[in-house]
Parts: C-alpha cells; sequence; structure tokens
C-alpha cells in the first residue's frame, strides 16, 4: 500500500510563481554512476552531461481538479540529472532523474515523500527580490546564489554552449521525471503538462550549492542559468513501464 503510494497516484497542480534554474555541465565519467541503468545520460558534444539545480516557487499546490484555496505555497528545490529512457515499446524520452528534494516546509516534506521518492528534506532555503535581483538563500544547504533578470544576459564563462539558442535545449522543462526501480526493472514515468513556459536568460552573479561541494562533483561549470515566472503546471498521475533490457 505505501509503495503503491509513492508512485504518484493522482496529478497535481500549482501556480509556479517563479523557477529559478541553474545547469551545469559535467564530464560524462562524473555523473554516469550517479544514475541507474534503466536510463542514458543526455550528452553534450559526446563529453558532457548535466546537473541541474531548480528552485520553484510555487502557488496552490494541490491535487488537481482540487479547489486553489485548499493548495498550499511552498519553495521547492530539486538537484536533477538530464537523461533519456527507452520505453517497453521503443520510445525515447527526454527527462530528468531526481537526485534530491527540498523544500521550505516540514508539510511538504511529509506529503512529498508519502506519495513521491523524491527524497524531500526540510531546508532554511528563502527567496527575495529585490528590482530586477533575485536571491535564494539557504544556511543548512549551503546555497547562496543571486541572479540579475534584468540585464541583457550572457552564457557564464567557461560554458559549453556556443550561444542561448544551442542552450535553449537543455533549458528545460524537460517533460519527463523517471524513478527506476533496480531490482524490478520498472520505471515510473512523471509528465509534467506546462503553458507559455518561456524561460528567460539570467546573469548569475554569485552561485554557492553545497550539493555541488562533493569531491566528485566539484568543478562543475555552470552552463547556462534561466527564470519562468507566472505559470500554470501540472504532474500527470504516474505511470509504470517495464525496462526491456
Amino acid at each position: 500500500m505505501l509503495a503503491f503510494l509513492k508512485n504518484h497516484p493522482f496529478a497535481v497542480e500549482a501556480f509556479f510563481e517563479s523557477s529559478l534554474v541553474l545547469t551545469y555541465a559535467l564530464p560524462v565519467s562524473v555523473l554516469e554512476p550517479l544514475i541507474p541503468p534503466q536510463l542514458e545520460l543526455d550528452i553534450f558534444q559526446d563529453q558532457w552531461a548535466f546537473i541541474a539545480i531548480a528552485i520553484v516557487k510555487t502557488r496552490n499546490l494541490r491535487p488537481k481538479g482540487f479547489p486553489a484555496f485548499m493548495g498550499n505555497d511552498f519553495v521547492l528545490t530539486g538537484y536533477r540529472v538530464f537523461v533519456r529512457y527507452t520505453n517497453s515499446v521503443g520510445k525515447r524520452l527526454r527527462g530528468l532523474y531526481i537526485l534530491k528534494s527540498e523544500t521550505d516546509s516540514k508539510k511538504m516534506e511529509f506529503f512529498g515523500n508519502l506519495f513521491t521518492h523524491y527524497s524531500y528534506t526540510t531546508t532554511d532555503i528563502s527567496i527575495t527580490g529585490e528590482d530586477d535581483m533575485v536571491t535564494v538563500r539557504s544556511v543548512a544547504s549551503g546555497l547562496n546564489i543571486t541572479v540579475d533578470t534584468g540585464a541583457e544576459a550572457a552564457l557564464p564563462a567557461g560554458s559549453p554552449f556556443a550561444d542561448w539558442k544551442e542552450a535553449r535545449r537543455f533549458a528545460g522543462p524537460l517533460p519527463f521525471t523517471f524513478t527506476c526501480n533496480e531490482h524490478s526493472g520498472e520505471v515510473l514515468i512523471i509528465e509534467g503538462v506546462r503553458e507559455n513556459w518561456m524561460p528567460v536568460p539570467v546573469s548569475v552573479l554569485h552561485s554557492e550549492a553545497g550539493f555541488l561541494n562533493t569531491p566528485a562533483l566539484q568543478g562543475a561549470l555552470l552552463a547556462n542559468a534561466f527564470i519562468i515566472r507566472q505559470i500554470p503546471y501540472y504532474w500527470k498521475k504516474g505511470k509504470m513501464d517495464l525496462w526491456k533490457r
């Protein structure tokens, strides 16, 4: 029963006030050990794989179809690897594999871990804005990020992308999220649906992320950064697929 509950048994909707995403490039050999065998990395130029930090300010998050007043407002942080999965009928899907999830709410931690496999923990994260500046801070998670959303943004120094058009492919949202059972070979697929997803490049003035301070992930190159504002979003009920080895 508990296992079934964790498999996204119903659709969920929310309004995204903002979604700030910083994407980092690492050699394929660094990220390959972090994903299960059912998945493969989404690779750029035969050498780069990507890990992203997404900080999302949600409003009225609730089961789809419930009235908005029954929802709750949360900040959600996800650490995700860009991956591909070939399903049981041979269709290749681009999506995300979640390494870790955080929230500013014990309530979200409880229900998030009841209905997903995303391993939520509660942290002291906050998002503040003044003029065109957006700042994300968390002492517990080692997050200290400041971006300028108003200036014409250049790609971060050292980015493997030649321009924003090339980077746009990795600016999401990748429609699918995958959770894998390595023993049974089953893959849980959750599809996200959105409207008017227009990522705006931002200039990163400062970025610290404790998650990237592990020995394996040190040296990650900031590849792109963007923000999306004021969009409705929902996640469909999870679907189980049996991986063909």
